[in-house]
């Protein structure tokens, strides 16, 4: 008796997306759009492609590699390392596990960081700082929107540093940046600026929200225990390193506002002001300068580690700091 062997077809592209889309239902908040991504990156396609094609089906080697990048996914790598690139601010960039992934929210900072650069002067260009710059993402969208700055961009990791650099010469913006290696205000010795803009690590290093983002840098992720420490340093150092009326904006957890605000007071700054991201959460803090110049003196004194003690808190400041620790929001 000759037995028959019926030959399964191939799935096709869409039958692909669907089988991947039901495999990261419970691991993502956009399955579906997480497995197009992983398909195009496979298949060297646009999105667009996906759907035009969606009848034909996918290859033997095509598949085995595009359920491998779809199994990572599951065990929580996020998509812009399994594709190597995220899009911030319309610019393709360059991501790898040497950065935080560039997250959307941060737009809001660019926007108003943008609006808080001065007009370019006959003798004097705009400036602005980015502390941790990361994969370069707020420095290099600002040099989109602003040829006339003067723009540096600091991190303290030479790995990020690299992918930065990297991102600016894809984009031909590397003449417009200058790009330095060091911790926060060491960078730029004596140099003030008309806005300075961070998006330092804000979690707490006991937020179970760290579990879920185990795959990005842990450096650019949580500061210390409570999750103020790198927005602290900043606000006590800045005054130091902004033009008179200069601008600070910091990005912040969501439970983190009135705590960054209070700092921002104890420190003399003025126009204080929290502003929501796209999912109407309290995402950016933002306080302006005194109308002179501040000098290391205006600071706290050094300490014998090279840091900076922080002044003594006021009450209002304390009962914020405490409600911040109380329950630390997941940085996305």
């Amino acid at each position: 008796m000759t037995g028959t062997h019926t030959m399964i077809p191939p799935l096709t592209v869409a039958e692909s997306l669907q089988q991947a889309a039901r495999t990261l239902s419970d691991h993502s908040e956009s399955p579906r759009l997480d497995a197009e991504l992983l398909l195009c990156k496979v298949l060297g396609l646009p999105r667009s492609r996906l759907i035009v094609d969606g009848a034909e089906p996918l290859a033997t080697a095509s598949r085995t590699a595009f359920e491998r990048l779809v199994a990572r996914r599951a065990q929580g790598i996020p998509v812009a390392y399994l594709t190597g690139t995220r899009e911030f601010w319309s610019l393709p960039l360059t991501v790898t596990p040497d950065v935080l992934v560039p997250r959307p929210e941060t737009e809001v900072l660019v926007e108003r960081a943008l609006a808080a650069l001065p007009k370019a002067q006959a003798t004097q260009a705009p400036s602005l700082l980015d502390l941790g710059t990361g994969s370069g993402a707020i420095a290099l969208a600002v040099a989109t929107e602003r040829p006339d700055a003067r723009i540096t961009a600091v991190d303290v990791s030479a790995q990020a540093l690299a992918v930065a650099q990297r991102n600016a010469a894809t984009l031909g913006l590397s003449s417009r940046i200058d790009w330095r290696l060091g911790s926060w205000f060491t960078a730029v010795p004596g140099v003030r600026f008309d806005v300075i803009v961070a998006n330092p690590p804000y979690v707490a290093e006991g937020d179970r929200a760290l579990d879920e983002l185990a795959a990005e840098p842990r450096l650019a992720l949580t500061p210390g225990p409570s999750g103020l420490e790198a927005l602290a340093h900043i606000v006590t150092g800045a005054a130091a390193h902004l033009n008179p009326r200069g601008w600070l904006l910091l990005e912040h957890g969501v439970d983190q506002a009135d705590a960054v605000a209070a700092l921002l007071d104890a420190h003399g700054f003025s126009s204080i002001e929290t502003l929501a991201d796209f999912s109407n959460r309290p995402r950016v803090t933002l306080g302006r300068a005194m109308d002179v110049l501040a000098s290391a003196t205006d600071m706290p004194a050094a300490e014998p580690g090279g840091g900076t003690a922080e002044r003594s808190p006021t009450p209002s400041m304390t009962s914020s700091i405490q409600a911040s620790h109380s329950s630390q929001q997941e940085r996305t």
